[in-house]
This record gives C-alpha cells, sequence and structure tokens, in this order.
C-alpha cells in the first residue's frame, strides 16, 4: 500500500494556484476536502474500506456487512468501495470530491497519516451522547485506543475488527520430542524453556522451537509503551522498558538453530514448534497444508503483567467530517456493534469489540477451518492498553520498530540498546525532516 501524507495534497494545491487555474472536481486539494462536491442522493450512504483487505472481494463485504444493513436499513442504499487499486484510494476520493460517509481502517497505520491528516476526522462523542450508544459494552482497550487518537479526547470513531494474536503449535513436533503442549496463559518464560526443547537439528532437519514477527511483537507490545515522546517531538526508544522488550525476544533467536524465520512458513515447512500469528492464520495455515496437525493457544505474556493479550491491532470506523448523513453513519455503526450482528460477525471468525458470552461461544461456527481449534484461546486474558495520548501539536511518525530486530540485531549482530539507539535517531530525524517539509509548504501555500 503505498504512503499519500497530507503534503501530497498541499502540493497538488501549491501547484494549482501557481498555475493559476480554477479548482475542478478533478484537482481538488485537501483544503477543499470540506466541501462536498459531488452530492450523493439522500438515502445513499458511501462506506470506503481499507482494511479489512479481505473487503477487497464485493462478496465477502456483502455477506458481512452489506446484506445485514439492507436487511436492517431498507430504505437506504449502500455504496461500498473499497482501496484495491488506483482511482479508488484517499487521493483519488478528495480529489474527485467524493468523500465517504464512513472509513473502515486500520488505526495504529493510517488514522493519523490519510484521516487526521487529510481534514476528515469528526468528533462523534455528541452522537454517541444522542443515540445513547453504551461504549462501556465494548472491549475496554479498543475504546481507549480511540479516545487516545487525541489529548483531548474526541472520539473519531468506534472499533470493528481487532486482528488479535495467538501462539500456534505443531502438535507434531511436540509429539515427535515427547514435549507437553502449550498451554493458555503461559509466561513467555515458560515459552521460552519449551522453545529450547523443541530446537533441534535431525538430519537435514532443523527443528525451530519458537517464531515471531519482531515488528508485530513491539508495535503491539504488552508492556504498553510507545516508542514516540508522549511530549516532545521525537522517538523514545532508550528506556529500561524497550531494552526488556527487545531482550525478551532475542533470546529466543539466540537458542542455537532457532534463527529467524517468517512466521509464514509455519504452515510451508512444518519444521516450527511455535508461531505467534494473526487469528486469521487458523485458516490460512489450515488451507495451506491441510495435513498440518496444529492448534492453538493464547500468547505468552510477561509475569509482571500475566494474561495480557497484545495492544489492539485495531480496524476501526470513522464518521468523515464532511459526510451530509452524520445521523444515519452513526446508527450504521451502532448496528453493527449490536450483540445481533456481532455475533453473526464471530461466528464468520471477526474478532469484534463486543466480548459477551454469546459472541465467544459462537466464534468461527461458520468456518470448518477451526472447528476443533482452541479459540477460547483468543479471549484468554485482557487486552494490553494502548499508550496514553501524547500532547497536543506533536507530529505522528510511523516508527519502523521491525528495524530493530532486522537488519541490525539479525544481521548486523548489534547489541539491543545499541539497536534501539539508532532507530530512535533515525525516527527522530524523519519526524524532524517531516515537520520542515510540512512547514515549508505551508508557508508556500501561504503566498
Amino acid at each position: 500500500m503505498k504512503k499519500y501524507v497530507k503534503s501530497t495534497f498541499f502540493i497538488v494545491s501549491l501547484l494549482t494556484l501557481l498555475a493559476g487555474c480554477e479548482k475542478g472536481p478533478d484537482s481538488a486539494p485537501v483544503a477543499e476536502a470540506n466541501k462536498p462536491i459531488n452530492k450523493s442522493p439522500e438515502n445513499e450512504l458511501f462506506i470506503y474500506t481499507v482494511w479489512p483487505s479481505f473487503y477487497a472481494k464485493e462478496e465477502n463485504f456483502d455477506k458481512q456487512i452489506g446484506q445485514f444493513l439492507k436487511k436492517k436499513f431498507p430504505d437506504m442504499t449502500i455504496k461500498h468501495v473499497h482501496w484495491d487499486n488506483p482511482g479508488r484510494q484517499y487521493q483519488d476520493l478528495i480529489a474527485a470530491g467524493t468523500i465517504p460517509d464512513i472509513i473502515l481502517d486500520n488505526t495504529r497505520m493510517n488514522a493519523h497519516r490519510y484521516i487526521i491528516d487529510n481534514d476528515l476526522q469528526y468528533d462523534i462523542s455528541d452522537l454517541i451522547k444522542k443515540y445513547n450508544f453504551d461504549t462501556n459494552q465494548l472491549n475496554p482497550a479498543h475504546m481507549a485506543q480511540m479516545r487516545n487518537m487525541t489529548p483531548d479526547g474526541k472520539i473519531y470513531g468506534l472499533p470493528f475488527n481487532n486482528n488479535d494474536f495467538v501462539l500456534f503449535y505443531n502438535k507434531d513436533i511436540f509429539d515427535k520430542f515427547g514435549v507437553d503442549y502449550p498451554k493458555d496463559g503461559m509466561t513467555y518464560d515458560e515459552a521460552y524453556e519449551l522453545a529450547k526443547r523443541l530446537t533441534r537439528v535431525e538430519g537435514e532437519i532443523t527443528y525451530k522451537g519458537f517464531s515471531q514477527n519482531p515488528g508485530h511483537y513491539m508495535n503491539y507490545n504488552q508492556l504498553s509503551v510507545s516508542p514516540l515522546s508522549q511530549t516532545e517531538d521525537k522517538a523514545s526508544l532508550n528506556t529500561p522498558e524497550w531494552k526488556k522488550i527487545v531482550d525478551n525476544l532475542r533470546r529466543f533467536y539466540d537458542i542455537p538453530a532457532n534463527q529467524f524465520d517468517t512466521v509464514e512458513t509455519f504452515a510451508t515447512k512444518g519444521n516450527i514448534a511455535m508461531a505467534v500469528a494473526t487469528v486469521d492464520h487458523i485458516v490460512s495455515f489450515h488451507e495451506q497444508n491441510k495435513n498440518l496437525n496444529f492448534d492453538v493457544v493464547s500468547v505468552p505474556s510477561f509475569s509482571d503483567v500475566p494474561d495480557t493479550r497484545y495492544q489492539p491491532n485495531l480496524y476501526a470506523m470513522y464518521i468523515t467530517k464532511q459526510s451530509t448523513k452524520k445521523d444515519q453513519a452513526f446508527q450504521v455503526m451502532a448496528a453493527i456493534l449490536s450483540e445481533e450482528h456481532q455475533v453473526d460477525l464471530a461466528k464468520e471468525g471477526v474478532i469484534v469489540p463486543l466480548e459477551s458470552k454469546a459472541v465467544q461461544e459462537a466464534f468461527g461456527q461458520n468456518l470448518t477451518q477451526m472447528r476443533g481449534k482452541n479459540t477460547k484461546a483468543i479471549f484468554h486474558g485482557k487486552t494490553a492498553m494502548p499508550p496514553a495520548a501524547r500532547a497536543a501539536g506533536l507530529a505522528w511518525y510511523d516508527v519502523p520498530m521491525q528495524n530493530v530486530f532486522g537488519p541490525l540485531i539479525f544481521k548486523e549482530s548489534k547489541d539491543s540498546v545499541t539497536a534501539l539507539r539508532m532507530i530512535e535517531e533515525q525516527s527522530t530525524k524523519g519526524i524532524e525532516t517531516k515537520k520542515a517539509e510540512q512547514a515549508a509548504l505551508d508557508k508556500a501555500v501561504k503566498k
């Protein structure tokens, strides 16, 4: 997915002004996004999905959302567009003046750089009160992430789907070496001991005890630590907490013969005993290797924060500032979050923000690939809280946490402190460059 940020639209605006051209629908910059250009019919609601990528196929969107909304709101027409090719991305919709009423997108990755940076955000707090919507029924960490997007407590969206993680394990490898299967609620220390026992070289086969994506592990870390300073425009990785996080994972890869391998090979190679991956891999691993004898348990956690899942890997629903149908849009979002529909989504393997008993019991019922799996592991413990909101006016920056391990630790053998310091310095420079470029563009536009 290409990265288009606010500066892209300022460049479009600047070039248009310098050329002395009249702004038409095909060249509308972000400044014009506040004024809807192409009005849709009153009974039409425009839903734009970026994540989940699953909705690139219209039949998937229709099955999980479209059909329900047609029954719930028979007088409303739902228009759905998914980001999947040129002409259907944020900058294209804004330029054409076709601003969605509702956007579904990845909160951590895209809420700031696409929704807020393009001035599409809208505080739905008054709508929550108007329709007496009880946010307390939703996962507290999910709602905290919605509230922590800004320091003033504005709520720009509601959670839709948490692409959470579980620990996969290959039963045949455990059986081969006579090791007891992992259990829900394990600590990383317990998982490490298992990994040491299961990492072996037999003939041409190297059995790896444990694998995990380092970027996911750190971005959604269970200690709720942010890679950005809460009070200054800089990265903040030179801390005891970050060193603890890095040291905890690197010890697994220091086990002889347990060098890093992508978790995707859990199914294709079949030589990894344990791997942390998102829940949707229950389906994909089965499809890749129908003979794979595996199950899942909850992710390991630190001993000082036991039974703690990762921070939300959240896809959320946002109403745009430019929508002229905010009430209808909110009622649609509220309907999607009703227990009736949350149960239906759970049956399709969607990890929803409502964690009622009915939702948990329904999870994965419609998916043959999940039958017989320990799906209760998905709901074990509590979700780690996201970091608190940063101070007002600070620039958002996507710190490349995956680079701490690859290449700095895996390829260059840097110690943990050095690897963290290097990424901190690179990211702080990146923030400074981003701010300087934005200031120059703002200055040019004012002339």
